[in-house]
């Protein structure tokens, strides 16, 4: 018997997130420098996601999770963080959180996973500059709050 595949709160978040984006920035971990030490989303800045909390709704089959949102970016010819496009990303995901009628939207996940649909996406609080980064990357962090189903 073939395995059933089942959406995760972490693909449907990249999933979402992806779709604000012109260009393929969002994972659930930051890519590696490459073996030129050249940063490829250098030019972009780069969004990392992970679940944090959350709680399945009980008598539905739809998801309630938290999802931590870093926002990341960095300039290679300069020891100096960009913290204004780190920001940049930060507040298009919280601004896309307000856009009401594009947050509902069929989601193609990848690898045969079955479709999913975020119905509601709101920000738990505003962007924080997380310091300290030794690499002197820029980094905001965001808590989102999503309302998910499978579609499929």
């Amino acid at each position: 018997m073939p395995t059933l595949l089942r959406p995760t709160t972490e693909l449907v978040a990249v999933a979402w997130l992806s779709s604000l984006f012109d260009t393929p920035i969002v994972s659930t971990t930051l890519p590696k420098t490459s073996t030129d030490q050249t940063i490829s989303w250098a030019d972009t800045g780069f969004v990392v996601v992970s679940t944090v909390g959350g709680t399945p709704n009980a008598y539905m089959p739809m998801r309630n999770p938290v999802v931590s949102v870093d926002c990341w970016a960095v300039n290679p010819q300069s020891g100096k963080p960009p913290w204004g496009r780190a920001n940049n990303l930060a507040e298009t995901i919280v601004a896309a959180c307000y856009d009401v009628p594009n947050i509902s939207r069929p989601l193609t996940l990848p690898g045969g996973f079955p479709p999913a649909r975020v119905l509601t996406a709101y920000p738990l609080g505003e962007p924080q500059r997380v310091r300290d980064d030794q690499a002197s990357y820029a980094r905001y962090n965001v808590p989102i709050a999503l309302m998910w189903r499978a579609e499929g």
